[in-house]
């Protein structure tokens, strides 16, 4: 389920929530490659689109809300060599399912975004890459990139603009640690999907050792809008101080789980009401704002709390994918971290030895406090393990394994004690 609430937000989703208006027919309908004609055969310098994308605050959407006028500025350019764009659609953040609706409903929005990336950044190839999990949405986006060449879109002289660019599409293979952008180059180059020491950052050398800028699906997607409706315009939208909107997908225990755009700043009570509030009436217990990784907050604390990137971070969290999940009363944290420490020791790539032992340690500890075989202390080597592997690791797997432990401890840490020494039943 799709859903925007306010006519007045940009019609990321909107325009298809049938799915039967993805094609390129449907989209020019909609005004879908006005922006970039009107950039590219009006000769409009790059840096006059770089204005305005900074000018509307945008921060990229796959997690780490790093501006993305600034990371598009590293970008070299005189670089006398070839350059890439890069659009990360490995999404598998657990509670988060954006990307995948932007790609389904709207995907010559992506390629629109990703032409008029490319052309400020002085790239002529690009590539994208989905998550191999969703190869229906994948066939669908290949099939947007053939009606773009066939309309011009995409190519050589795009438009009669004497600007060429490429577009390939390539499918993962369901690693979650190909979210992490130079897991996703190695990938991408036929490799292991392994993180890459840092520095050097793929701005300097990235894809085949080439400079190359990578960008989340909705990063990309928003560019046609902000650049419709100007940058100001853009981050107007934003409430309490907050610039422009964002996707947020919301799952767990609500009425209506889904992808609600709305205001950056909008007050996160705003957002439960729209999803039909917590489901069966019952009490909210605890919120992830951000996709597992992030830290949980209590639901009292995320009640009074605005669905803002610094709001958030202040509270102990991190807005992140935007990726919604709620908790109500009903739901054991034992469990439930037991479910989200699983996921990471599954996911964990090997290469890092914190990361590797840390999260299978972390698995262990977890399953001996929820039998009832733990004793006080194992809590403590819990948080232990989980600050051993925090920072210690090549790519952010390891924080994200170790965030969500730490913070269930820290606000929930009465639940575990209550499993100590009760034969795995709580309430003994």
């Amino acid at each position: 389920m799709t859903c925007l609430h306010d006519r007045h937000l940009s019609p990321l989703l909107l325009a298809g929530l049938t799915g039967e208006n993805w094609a390129l027919d449907a989209y020019t309908d909609r005004g879908g490659y006005v922006q970039l004609r009107r950039i590219l055969t009006g000769k409009v310098p790059p840096e006059t689109v770089l204005a305005e994308v900074k000018a509307a605050g945008l921060r990229g959407r796959g997690g780490a809300g790093f501006p993305t006028a600034v990371k598009w500025g590293f970008m070299p350019k005189d670089y006398a060599g070839q350059k890439y764009l890069v659009c990360n659609a490995d999404e598998s953040e657990p509670g988060t399912f954006k990307d995948r609706d932007i790609l389904r409903y709207n995907p010559h929005a992506v390629i629109e975004g990703m032409v008029i990336a490319a052309y400020v950044l002085g790239t002529t190839v690009g590539y994208i890459y989905i998550h191999g999990e969703i190869m229906e949405i994948y066939h669908r986006f290949e099939e947007a990139i053939r009606q773009a060449y066939a309309a011009g879109c995409l190519g050589r002289d795009i438009l009669g603009s004497s600007v060429d660019f490429e577009l390939h599409a390539v499918h993962g293979y369901g690693a979650y640690v190909c979210g992490e952008e130079t897991a996703l180059l190695e990938s991408l180059e036929g490799k292991h999907g392994q993180p890459r020491f840092k520095p050097p950052f793929p701005a300097q050398r990235g894809l085949y050792g080439q400079p190359t800028t990578v960008n989340n699906v909705e990063t990309l997607a928003y560019i046609p809008f902000i650049m419709a409706m100007g940058g100001q315009a853009y981050a107007a939208l934003g409430r309490n101080g907050a610039k422009g909107t964002k996707i947020f997908p919301v799952s767990g225990d609500v009425e209506k789980p889904g992808c609600y755009e709305l205001p950056i700043g909008t007050p996160f009570s705003e957002l439960l009401a729209l999803a039909g509030g917590v489901k069966g009436g019952r009490k909210l217990k605890a919120v992830i704002p951000g996709g597992v990784s992030t830290p949980v907050l209590p639901g009292n604390v995320m009640m009074g709390l605005n669905l803002d990137y610094d709001v958030i971070s202040k509270a102990g969290s991190m807005m992140g994918t935007g990726g919604v999940i709620v908790l109500d009363e009903t739901r054991c944290m034992v469990h439930t971290l037991l479910n989200i420490s699983r996921f990471y020791r599954n996911e964990s790539c090997g290469q890092c030895t914190p990361c590797r032992e840390g999260t299978a340690w972390m698995v262990r500890l977890i399953e001996k406090i929820q039998r009832g075989q733990a004793a006080a202390g194992d809590i403590g080597l819990l948080d232990s393990v989980a600050a051993n592997i925090q920072g210690r690791t090549v790519c952010s797997l390891g924080d994200a394994a170790a965030l969500p432990v730490r913070s269930f401890l820290k606000h929930f840490r009465h639940e575990f004690l209550a499993y100590v020494g009760q034969g795995g039943n709580p309430g003994a």
